[in-house]
């Protein structure tokens, strides 16, 4: 009698995945590092300062501005609201859920009070971010540009937020997983994370932008090709992942339209911030209101910032991180907020740094180093300056 043949058992690919994430995990090793490092600095000389100073560095990075928010969320849910002296209120409703969910259920898994999850998932986020850009960065130019990149944004002026219990990490690695995933044309995990970051902070709309700008490019394109039968069949899961993009920032307009009983209140909370958009007017009257020498300093700095913009055009950056870096900054710019706030703001266009790192690689190894050092130690000295004045940052 024949022997039975049976068919080989399909192997399982979990051992294939986990080796797949040990590989990645050990080429952004010198990534995480490098930035661990120059975070570190920043911290080191918060502690020292403020312990000269009789300040508690923890308190700083997580008990003040919208840190306080954002833990009252994580604790009783939304509905506090406070009423200024000029009568003006300010809702919790404005801040998005994401961070503060995640800081109740690690406080609610591990010993921490709820600041100090939020810092922590801030630290962790960071990491995360971090190996998000060194991974967009090795993918266009190579290992050593993505670990310079990782570090830039780690001594960017205002990286001491990325050391505090506020959203800029969480979202800079949402949205740098989401670009990356764009560029490995996986376009519903792409869509998937930008969900997330759209429950994170309002600026998700620059990512949910860019996923939109890249399919119609990619649409226009291929129908200008030919195939156009086969077009929408092909880029089915493409247009799934921009359709699915939206759905966390609407969903949280939609909460706060149900909760207040109007379309557009979500809208009206952000104007009683004071975060409405106006076209960049608010940012023209400040800029007029400075002294002199202030204005000019200020325009330089902005036309500085226009010519990194130019610099990521001329680079041919992929669409997908041009439209988004620049959406950032165009976010950032023509909203009626608080000035001080915009360059954290802005924080998030790591793909703005690109140049500055491609940079900094045509130097030697030890000038690369120097640069670093002394960028880092000036972050380091601005974020505990800043953090120990009045604020907000």
């Amino acid at each position: 009698m024949p022997a039975l043949q049976t068919r080989p058992r399909p192997a399982d690919p979990a051992p294939r995945r986990r080796n797949r994430a040990a590989a990645a995990l050990a080429a952004a090793a010198p990534a995480l590092a490098a930035y661990a490092a120059v975070r570190l600095v920043g911290l080191v000389v918060l502690q020292m300062w403020a312990s000269a100073e009789g300040k508690d560095a923890l308190h700083l990075l997580g008990g003040r501005w919208d840190s306080v928010w954002y833990q009252r969320i994580a604790e009783n849910g939304y509905g506090y609201t406070v009423t200024l002296p000029d009568g003006g209120i300010h809702p919790d409703l404005a801040f998005f859920p994401l961070l503060p969910a995640l800081e109740r259920a690690l406080a609610a898994l591990t010993p921490l009070t709820v600041q100090g999850a939020g810092v922590t998932v801030a630290w962790v986020a960071g990491l995360a971010a971090a190996w998000g850009i060194f991974a967009v960065g090795a993918r266009l130019h190579g290992r050593r540009a993505g670990v310079v990149l990782a570090v830039l944004w780690g001594v960017y002026p205002t990286a001491f937020v990325q050391s505090m219990a506020y959203t800029e990490t969480l979202f800079t690695a949402l949205a740098a997983w989401a670009l990356y995933a764009v560029l490995r044309d996986r376009w519903i995990v792409a869509g998937t994370l930008c969900v997330l970051a759209g429950l994170t902070r309002p600026s998700a709309a620059a990512l949910i932008a860019a996923l939109a700008v890249t399919a119609a490019a990619t649409l226009v394109r291929e129908y200008r090709a030919g195939d156009r039968e086969a077009l929408l069949r092909r880029n089915a899961r493409m247009l799934s992942g921009v359709c699915l993009a939206p759905l966390g920032w609407l969903a949280h307009v939609v909460f706060v339209a149900v909760r207040q009983g109007s379309p557009f209140a979500y809208f009206e909370v952000q104007a009683q911030w004071g975060n409405s958009i106006d076209g960049g007017r608010a940012l023209a009257a400040f800029v007029l209101g400075l002294p002199l020498p202030a204005a000019l300093g200020l325009c330089t700095a902005l036309g500085l910032l226009g010519w990194l913009v130019f610099l990521c055009v001329r680079l041919r950056q992929p669409l997908p991180l041009l439209a988004y870096g620049i959406a950032i900054v165009v976010v950032s710019l023509i909203g009626s907020g608080y000035f001080g706030s915009r360059p954290r703001l802005m924080m998030p266009a790591f793909p703005l740094l690109l140049p500055s790192a491609l940079a900094l690689l045509r130097l030697r190894t030890a000038g690369t180093a120097a640069a670093v050092t002394v960028l880092a130690l000036a972050s380091a000295g601005y974020g505990a300056w800043t953090l120990l004045g009045t604020g907000p940052p």
